[in-house]
């Protein structure tokens, strides 16, 4: 995929490491993500390392074109997010030990020497959307809206010339 995402856990001096990256329409495309029309994030990763702690804050901003659910244009949202994750290697002792404070632990197996920040990134976006994706009101496509207002509702008489089931009231009383 991109190259560009990975962390170098070995290659970590002791202290702050920062890395920049974007990821645009073709990122979310390499996951065969097709409600996401176009991106504009720009992220900053900032890497502490202190004897074997590695913890790791990433923060994505920008914005994202999805498909709007009323009027099926494209509406922009914008991403604005913070990541705090905490590195650990082994293995897993329990689903607990997921939280680090605030922090959400990952853990990596012993000899990994690379961090690939692009699931991560992906996911924490997708995640960050808002379920009901709809233009502020007013805004939405005014030809897709008048489909979608209806015809007018028509008031139904009590009239037995006008109703055809008038004749059924007296049937069962």
């Amino acid at each position: 995929m991109n190259d560009g995402f990975i962390i170098p856990l070995n290659g970590l001096t002791a202290g702050e490491n920062k890395f920049f990256w974007q990821a645009g329409k073709e990122f979310f495309d390499s996951f065969d993500n097709s409600e996401i029309l176009d991106a504009q994030l720009d992220i900053e990763v900032r890497a502490e390392k202190s004897g074997r702690y590695i913890g790791v804050d990433c923060y994505v901003s920008g914005k994202v074109v999805v498909e709007c659910d009323r009027c099926l244009e494209d509406l922009e949202i914008p991403v604005d997010l913070d990541v705090l994750l905490s590195v650990k290697f082994g293995e897993s002792e329990s689903t607990d030990e997921n939280q680090d404070g605030e922090r959400e632990v990952i853990f990596l197996p012993v000899d990994n020497t690379e961090l690939d920040m692009e699931q991560v990134v992906y996911d924490y976006v997708c995640l960050s959307l808002p379920l009901q994706r709809v233009h502020e009101d007013g805004e939405c496509n005014p030809d897709a809206m008048k489909y979608l207002e209806g015809p007018e509702v028509v008031e139904v008489s009590d009239d037995a010339d006008k109703n055809p089931f008038a004749a059924l009231k007296g049937l069962f009383g």
